[in-house]
């Protein structure tokens, strides 16, 4: 399962603390797992969005905490922390956990979701390869996002990966060749290809302008992809509000300023052509054209991550 890696690994399950019970229970197996994990290319902040969406927004209970301590590099990655004229208060803790939720219909579901781990990546899959058998997940959904050199004003892109062809083929509206950094979430896609576990990852394209900000529609387009492959009803109508009024806001600054609308049509133009004339569908559609290619996109990213010295 694990060919390549030379010697033992440390016992993965305790890497976290769970709930026994809910781990035995009938009504647990079988169920779908969505997972999302902050502080690497979060272009939009679409995971962080999503999270915190699906977290607020739905009834959750959570089953299993891991050890930030053994996970996390606080040098590189420093937690925030309130100081208050001559005290401190609201130490914010880094929390990767697993939960049970329920969507909007009742159906339950499990979320992976909370920080990115620095360290012992081999060792957490392992850990969350161990709670996908034991639980029997149906299936792994996972997100990201990139940014991209494409505009605002027209569909958001995605690109999909995984061993689920009804899940991957058609979807992808770009499918590179590429060599990318990894991410955890790609070893853990790896690790559980190699079991034989159904998984999708779903990366959510960004206007490369609109990456360091918050960027609703971009979450609302990922929660769609998450709820179409895993047949759930994800809240969506708190970011769509927030979308329409983070469109009122780029509106105004691309009206008042004629080197941004410039920018904004060359993309558009772009963008046109490469679509040969296609009439764009909806965001669930089938969508094969290609737009940015590898070299762009390595471009792109890493300028990215170059501004991402200290990951939130």
């Amino acid at each position: 399962m694990f060919e390549g890696i030379s010697g033992s690994l440390l016992d993965p399950e305790s890497l976290y603390a769970g709930n026994i019970g809910l781990f035995h229970s009938p009504e647990l197996k079988g169920l779908n797992m969505l997972v999302g994990f902050t502080g690497f290319a979060d272009a939009g902040h679409v995971v962080r969005q999503v999270n915190a969406e699906l977290l607020d927004a739905l009834d959750a209970e959570t089953m299993a905490v891991f050890d930030a301590d053994q996970l996390i590099d606080y040098r590189s990655r420093r937690p925030q922390i309130s100081f208050v004229e001559d005290h401190l208060e609201d130490y914010k803790a880094p929390v990767l956990a697993l939960y049970r939720l329920y969507d909007g219909l009742g159906q339950p579901f499990l979320l992976l979701a909370g920080f990115e781990p620095d360290l012992q990546w081999e060792r957490f899959a392992r850990a969350v390869l161990g709670i996908v058998e034991t639980l029997q997940v149906k299936l792994v959904t996972w997100i990201h996002s990139i940014p991209m050199p494409v505009p605002h004003t027209r569909p958001l892109g995605v690109t999909v990966h995984g061993n689920r062809p009804e899940l991957v083929e058609g979807i992808s509206t770009w499918k590179p060749t590429v060599d990318v950094p990894a991410a955890v979430g790609h070893v853990l896609e790896y690790r559980l290809s190699e079991a034989g576990h159904p998984v999708a990852g779903y990366v959510i394209h960004v206007p490369h302008y609109l990456a360091d900000a918050e960027y609703p529609p971009a979450a609302v387009a990922a929660l769609e992809y998450l709820g179409a492959a895993t047949a759930l009803m994800l809240p969506t109508d708190r970011l769509r509000e927030a979308g329409r009024e983070v469109g009122r806001q780029i509106a105004e600054q691309v009206e008042a300023s004629e080197e941004v609308r410039q920018v904004v049509a060359n993309l558009e133009s772009r963008y046109d052509d490469k679509a040969e004339g296609q009439v764009r569908r909806s965001l669930l559609a089938d969508e094969n054209d290609e737009l940015p290619d590898a070299d762009e996109l390595g471009a792109a990213v890493e300028a990215y991550l170059a501004r991402k010295d200290v990951r939130p």
